[in-house]
């Protein structure tokens, strides 16, 4: 394509090819960056269609695009995705048998392919290099570019070698593309890829539909189970520390019923490519996983990532929450905490031998923590972390927005507990762990205790009325709140603050948040009204035909696509094609089954074609008690106060008070609405959820305009339920 496309040069590809009729945010611009031959930078979240910037190009001008990824994995799972889709990719790496790498290397030479797909070693070997002039290759595609850079979470050594690209092809268009890199990061990839005038296009971190939570882990495996209990016939991971944890939590889940397996370099290679292979195509739900070997999951329909250890960065963990939803429809994110995590973690970075590294491992495990035990918007904190402004105060997808933790009056533990710090060391002349402070606290009589003569301190066995699990507590909170902190180098040991001894001295009230070990969220909500039976049965169909094709189930058609049949019925191919994702070669090559099925599903049913299902009715979370703070409010609201009355006065943002009193709806209580949203405004409200979906309140919120927010979305949703 010699001039620059127009959009409708642009919008026929992408629905003939991959089936979408509209472009996500930045993919159009991107992509014309690159057709203008710009060096181009790409930072789009998982799930936000990166691999169509370079895709779609790949077939809009002659030669070849040449796509460095870092996983074998990804590599076949792509391939698979753009044969099915009837353009000609193809990759080179270690698993495939000599001759059948002859046989792609002649393809090559021929020209019968627009995609390849290797590892940065392979390409930077000698005898490679010299290739890629001969294949004609117009444009370099740099996956998960953030391990370029030392900066980064991921950092490999050969990607360093990249930029020696261009002295094979110098005028070789280039394009790095990553879902996590801070302003630093992103300077150091077009610097060490040698970019030119790269062009910037940094979409946002934000993935609306995840929703994200953290929880104290107490009796972690029971946690575990009844979280996944919650989510049947769904896929997920559980990311682990420990090789042997990720075994062990595989087999527990197994007995129990889960099908599960266990996935982590330890194992031979043939048994994680069938595992891989197993949970790619639904034959395990879920996969227990070491967080420092990863997965490199190109797999749609994950609807939960949990993390059972602490990750050691921000990065990582918003890495791998972010294999989750990756269709963009709703999926959990739940992280089990313990303090124990960071103290192992800080270990592995102080064996290094770098002090910048381990300068930076520090930083960025204590930033880490910090999220864990933080009592803000989780979102905006991870946004906050990557340079994006939050735009509202509630989110309204997260434990720390939907139900805030409940405040108290925490001066009396707190007092005990800095004073126990200060206690033992002014005695011993050192400072000791939380454990052992809390020893102390409880009257312990532990070799230690004996040891340093602690039973005769004056903070000895004060703590007796409180459980140590509530200690551990009071620890992280006054951490949090930054009274008590642990000396550099130091992890485990404990020392006062200057802060936390001007509390101490002065004894400032001093309040804390209560702690939460159990995950009371319901079960993720169903986007939009849909078959659930015909979706079944669509499911089990594209299941037959994926492994009669050897390839995962979402190469065939998406779990979106398969929930838009079960709610639209499409009868015949103008209205299958009208379906997102059903290109003009799936519609070729699957569409006529499909159809054959929603029909006798329609007449042994009676169902309509042209209706669409009553939607399933709502989920309503199991009714709990009201808790202290949610109550005051209610009442409060009840003697005539406003929401910014009750906000105002009890220091609360307006989203935390109608949290609230969304909770005081879901317990079952009475609710004036009226006060709150007019008729006129539940008419609107009701107009714009039934086009976009009612789990959509991002988008609602943005179609309704002014005069919304979350807080008040949410209550109009739940009390329609209740309707």
């Amino acid at each position: 394509m010699s001039a620059l496309p127009t959009s409708a040069d642009l919008l026929g590809p992408l629905k003939q090819r991959f089936g979408y009729s509209t472009f996500r945010p930045l993919q159009e611009e991107i992509i014309r960056d690159l057709l203008a031959g710009r060096d181009t930078l790409a930072l789009l979240p998982t799930g936000g269609g990166k691999s169509l910037c370079y895709q779609l190009p790949a077939l809009l001008r002659p030669g070849l695009t040449l796509v460095v990824s870092p996983l074998i994995s990804l590599m076949k799972d792509q391939v698979d995705a753009l044969t099915a889709a009837g353009i000609p990719a193809t990759f080179l790496n270690s698993s495939l048998e000599p001759d059948e790498a002859r046989e792609r290397m002649r393809g090559l030479d021929a020209g019968t392919y627009r995609l390849l797909y290797v590892a940065p070693e392979r390409l930077m070997t000698g005898s490679f290099l010299p290739d890629l002039a001969r294949w004609q290759v117009n444009t370099v595609a740099v996956d998960e570019a953030h391990c370029v850079s030392q900066w980064g979470h991921d950092f490999r050594p050969e990607y360093r070698q990249l930029a020696r690209v261009r002295d094979s092809v110098p005028r070789v268009t280039m394009i790095a593309l990553t879902a996590t890199a801070t302003e630093h990061v992103r300077a150091d990839i077009i610097t060490s890829l040698g970019m030119r005038d790269a062009r910037q296009h940094i979409g946002s971190f934000n993935r609306p539909n995840l929703s994200y939570a953290v929880r104290d882990r107490a009796d972690g495996y029971r946690q575990l189970l009844d979280f996944i209990r919650r989510r049947p016939k769904v896929s997920g991971i559980v990311y682990v520390l420990a090789r042997a944890t990720a075994d062990r939590l595989a087999q527990w889940l197994q007995r129990d019923g889960i099908r599960a397996d266990a996935y982590h370099a330890g194992l031979e290679g043939k048994d994680r490519a069938r595992v891989q292979d197993a949970f790619q195509r639904d034959d395990i739900d879920v996969v227990c996983a070491t967080i420092a070997f990863g997965m490199g999951i190109n797999k749609p329909n994950v609807r939960f990532v949990t993390h059972y250890d602490l990750p050691k960065n921000i990065e990582g963990y918003y890495q791998e929450t972010g294999r989750a939803g990756r269709d963009g429809l709703p999926a959990d994110c739940l992280l089990l905490y313990d303090p124990a995590d960071a103290i192992k973690l800080q270990r592995f970075i102080d064996d290094g031998t770098d002090p910048d590294e381990k300068a930076r491992g520090t930083q960025k495990l204590r930033q880490m923590k910090r999220f864990a035990e933080s009592t803000a918007c989780r979102r905006a904190s991870l946004l906050g972390y990557f340079g994006e402004a939050m735009p509202l105060t509630n989110c309204a997808s997260c434990d720390n927005c939907l139900t805030p933790r409940e405040s108290y009056d925490g001066t009396l533990p707190a007092q005990k507990f800095m004073s126990c710090v200060y206690r033992i060391r002014e005695k011993s002349g050192f400072g000791v762990g939380a454990g052992h402070v809390i020893d102390v606290l409880l009257g312990g009589d532990t070799e230690k205790v004996r040891k340093w003569e602690h039973q005769s301190l004056s903070t000895y066995g004060i703590g007796k009325d409180t459980s140590r699990a509530e200690w551990k507590h009071v620890a992280r909170e006054l951490m949090r709140l930054g009274l008590i902190d642990a000396d550099p180098g130091k992890f485990e040991t404990l020392a006062l603050t200057s802060h936390g001894m001007a509390v101490l001295r002065q004894r400032t009230a001093v309040s804390l948040t209560r702690g939460t070990a159990e995950d009371t969220r319901p079960e993720t909500p169903v986007t939009e009204g849909y078959d659930a039976s015909l979706f079944d049965t669509l499911r089990d169909l594209r299941k037959r035909i994926a492994t009669e094709r050897g390839v995962p189930a979402f190469v065939i058609l998406s779990d979106v696509a398969l929930r838009q049949m079960a709610r639209d019925y499409p009868r015949d191919r103008a209205a299958l094609l009208r379906v997102s994702g059903v290109g003009e070669k799936k519609l070729a090559d699957f569409g006529q089954v499909f159809l054959e099925a929603i029909n006798e599903y329609v007449v042994a049913k009676g169902t309509p074609a042209a209706e669409a299902p009553a939607p399933p009715p709502a989920r309503i979370p199991v009714r709990k008690p009201l808790n202290g703070t949610s109550r005051q409010s209610l009442l409060m609201y009840r003697d005539g106060q406003t929401v910014a009355d009750i906000a105002e006065t009890r220091g609360l943002t307006l989203g935390t008070i109608y949290t609230h009193l969304t909770n005081a709806m879901i317990a079952g209580e009475e609710i004036d609405i009226d006060r709150i949203l007019s008729a006129e405004k539940r008419a609107r409200a009701e107009e714009v959820l039934t086009e976009i979906g009612r789990a959509n309140l991002t988008g609602a919120l943005e179609k309704l305009g002014e005069g919304w927010d979350y807080g008040m979305l949410k209550i109009y949703i739940e009390y329609t339920r209740r309707e």
